[in-house]
């Protein structure tokens, strides 16, 4: 039956054929995966810390998630980095790729996390284990020290470093464990390009010697 001659609604009406459940649960998951993929890429990523040259800033189980956009979102197979917020600063905790894994597959590169001391066109010097930028010491609340013993000169740059210029484009980095870290003191400068991020909070944290965890250790490592 016609009304004023158009047909009834449902007369109208195109049924689409009910996708399959598993095409439907496989769709999401694509999805689900490129948002991922993006959000790892661009935005956040998750580290967990393995060493304790960072004590007691972070400690060896600490989970963390590192901003990558700040610095600006790097494009995969390119140099370039698009949307940079600032530059780091110093006391930025930042992760990176280690410079001296330059030259091995990307599989084999490792990821390091520091706090920056010097940044592009800093004078830095290392005195009897104080730290010395453009002439004035540099201290920072969480740096320690857990050996008394100040290493010569000859032995070594853990405790004597002579004064270096940081490069333009690079920045030097510290260990806050500082007895206990291999940092710019011994390889050199942090290039640009290699920082993946700034760390800025702890969501988890998992004491293995204990197998338990430390929910003290949970929070932001930035104010």
């Amino acid at each position: 039956m016609k009304l004023f001659g158009k047909k009834p609604p449902e007369e109208n009406q195109v049924i689409k054929p009910k996708k399959p459940w598993y095409r439907e649960y496989g769709e999401a998951l694509i999805i689900a995966g490129i948002l991922a993929i993006i959000l790892r890429t661009f935005v956040i990523q998750a580290f967990k810390i393995p060493s304790g040259s960072m004590e007691e800033t972070l400690l060896i189980g600490d989970h963390l998630l590192v901003n990558k956009f700040i610095y600006g979102s790097q494009v995969p197979l390119f140099d370039d980095r698009i949307l940079r917020i600032r530059h780091p600063e110093r006391g930025d905790v930042i992760v990176f790729e280690f410079p001296g894994d330059a030259d091995k597959s990307y599989f084999n590169r490792r990821d390091f996390i520091k706090r920056v001391v010097g940044t592009p066109g800093d004078k830095v010097e290392v005195r009897n284990k104080k730290v010395f930028v453009n002439g004035e010491r540099l201290a920072f609340e969480q740096e320690i020290h857990r050996d008394p013993n100040i290493v010569g000169p000859g032995y070594g740059p853990r405790d004597n470093m002579p004064m270096v210029t940081v490069p333009p484009e690079s920045y030097f980095v510290m260990g806050d464990n500082r007895d206990q870290s291999f940092d710019s003191r011994f390889w050199g400068f942090v290039p640009e390009n290699n920082i993946k991020g700034l760390a800025f909070i702890k969501y988890w944290s998992w004491n293995s010697e204990e197998t338990m965890p430390r929910f003290n250790r949970i929070g932001r490592l930035i104010e």
